[in-house]
């Protein structure tokens, strides 16, 4: 005579998983496109060493087309100076990030470095690192 057993197994569901998944990926892609504050598209100049800010920077942007943005914010080229001197007057050891298309020339890249020059603020190069 064969005496039968019931055996309960323990099983975990996983169905709920993928789902779980897919939201948290998604919510990933979405903050990682809304942390990144530099959406005005420049081939910046390579460097080999990098550093970092500790505070906020005004960030100057100079594209290949010689538009000059000031925080994301178009700007006329006759209107930059006053318009920095506006930002960086409150401001106790303003710094500025120059951000310059790696295709423009010297002579615009040192007309805006003169402007910080004479605003007296320093004025730091944007480089892309390479690795």
């Amino acid at each position: 005579m064969r005496i039968r057993r019931n055996r309960e197994t323990a099983e975990v569901s996983t169905e709920s998983l993928n789902d779980i998944m897919f939201f948290l990926m998604l919510f990933f892609l979405i903050v990682s496109t809304l942390i990144n504050p530099n959406v005005i598209k420049l081939l910046l100049p390579n460097s080999k060493t990098t550093a970092s800010l500790a505070k906020q920077p005004i960030t100057v942007s100079i594209t290949a087309d010689r538009l000059i943005y000031i925080n994301k914010q178009l700007v006329a080229e006759e209107l930059f100076e006053s318009t920095l001197k506006q930002l960086v007057a409150g401001n106790e050891n303003p710094t500025v990030v120059v951000r310059a298309d790696g295709n423009l020339s010297v002579q615009d890249l040192v007309n805006v470095l003169q402007v910080g020059d004479a605003l007296k603020v320093k004025m730091v190069l944007a480089t892309k690192s390479e690795k």
